[in-house]
């Protein structure tokens, strides 16, 4: 009784000295304490609402039945084996190890070190051919300067294969596996397999027209250029074709991963509306977070791709442009100025899908706020507001203590603007989980 008036004592006595935003601090840290003090009364510990379960071994056979985003894509894989473009494999059926692997000694790899020789003494040749054209002191028209310089941009591709491609093909796997492991942990939360029943057909059609797009493009050229050499068509053929593969590869990418958000959110939705659904919505905050981490592992694994995909695409665009207007106002329009706008066309189009797929993937994740009915928004947005006002500090068993003993404290913001603040609030686990029960185990550790 003495003890705790004279701690209302200190507190009053420090209200007085303190400016207001210490005084706020001060009775947040009280109001803490009470609640730790409360905490530690309570025989249950809510900690299984946010430490995630230990990952469980599943059975490889397993993994390939329920692989559907495997199955349905297998054809872009093995068009990408055959080309060399990214020689990862399929492990076989039954071995106890990552479902799809990268080694720099497989076989796909040695095909892959094989057709890209041959490719390359072709694409030497012809770009040997292009610059000397370019480099000749001789007359040349505009158009002929800018039909060099298109088409030795498109070759670019072509060398950077090996940089951009094969040495991100460990991370390729990876999102590969990721898929494949996500797939088993949605079958398991839910009771039902994730499918794409329009993917397969889909994918088997890109391949081909990716194809047949690239021969009708370099043709097409052949065509309309007097000066285009038939033997140099085979330089620009497999490189075309790799442009429309990698952008069938983003299209097929953006559909799966919007028809996962669209199913997750209806499986999300009959979750809410069941009673006590706090067990579930731990389980499918952490399917989230997965496909969160999923998609990231997208960009790590073709962002150096896509990045020089996009830049020859930009490059190529506007310089075509620039000649076939040049060419129209100066000398007027004639077949040369055509082949440039089938160039434009196709490189407009191929930024259009890019574009347009992504768009589409991501309005097709259904906001999680029209998922919530109106009492519970209200208490979010209570909640969100309280977190505003009041940055809290996280609980001090869940990190380890300096040399004094004083717990570390994680200082936590929030943005107004965010528009996913709602998503991160019921579905978005912790930044960290803690193990603190398991011995020899004092840190924490990163979620996911």
């Amino acid at each position: 009784m003495i003890h705790s008036q004279m701690e209302d004592s200190h507190y009053q006595i420090r209200q007085q000295i303190f400016n207001p935003n210490q005084r706020q601090q001060l009775e947040d840290n009280r109001r803490m304490k009470e609640q730790m003090q409360q905490l530690e009364k309570d025989d249950v510990s809510p900690s299984h609402m946010y430490i995630r379960k230990l990952e469980f071994q599943a059975d490889v056979n397993l993994l390939d039945q329920h692989d559907s985003f495997y199955h349905t894509t297998k054809s872009l894989l093995v068009l990408f084996q055959i080309m060399g473009v990214m020689p990862i494999v399929r492990s076989p059926k039954g071995v106890n190890m990552p479902r799809t692997t990268f080694t720099w000694c497989s076989k796909a790899f040695v095909w892959a070190y094989f057709i890209y020789a041959c490719e390359t003494v072709l694409v030497v040749l012809v770009a040997k051919e292009r610059i000397k054209r370019f480099t000749s002191p001789s007359d040349k028209r505009f158009d002929e300067v800018i039909y060099n310089i298109i088409f030795m941009s498109l070759l670019v591709p072509h060398f950077v294969v090996p940089m951009a491609l094969w040495r991100n093909g460990s991370e390729v796997a990876k999102f590969k596996n990721m898929w494949t492991n996500f797939q088993y942990k949605y079958l398991m939360v839910t009771g039902k397999p994730i499918v794409f029943p329009k993917l397969y057909p889909i994918t088997w059609t890109l391949c081909v027209v990716s194809w047949i797009v690239s021969f009708v493009i370099i043709l097409s050229q052949f065509y309309l250029q007097p000066d285009f050499q038939l033997s140099h068509t085979f330089a620009y053929y497999h490189i075309l074709a790799m442009l429309n593969g990698f952008c069938s590869l983003w299209f097929v990418n953006c559909t799966a991963f919007g028809t996962t958000s669209r199913e997750f959110s209806k499986e999300l939705s009959n979750i809410l509306s069941m009673e006590q659904p706090a067990d579930k919505l731990t389980e499918f905050r952490h399917l989230w977070v997965d496909l969160s981490h999923m998609m990231q592992q997208l960009g790590k694994a073709y962002s150096n791709m896509y990045g020089i995909y996009c830049l020859v695409i930009f490059f190529t665009t506007i310089i075509a442009t620039y000649g076939a207007l040049s060419e129209i106002i100066e000398h007027g329009a004639t077949y040369k100025e055509v082949g440039l706008f089938v160039i434009v066309f196709y490189c407009m189009g191929l930024l259009f899908v890019i574009c347009n797929e992504a768009h589409h993937a991501s309005r097709r994740e259904e906001s999680l706020e029209e998922l919530l009915d109106k009492s519970l928004k209200k208490f979010l947005e209570e909640f969100l507001d309280d977190f505003l006002v009041f940055q809290p500090s996280v609980l001090p068993g869940l990190f380890p203590r300096d040399e004094v003993g004083t717990p570390r404290e994680l200082e936590t913001t929030a943005s107004v603007a965010d528009a996913n603040l709602y998503r991160l609030t019921v579905v978005s686990p912790p930044l960290f989980t803690t193990h603190a029960a398991t011995p020899g185990h004092s840190g924490p550790t990163f979620s996911g």
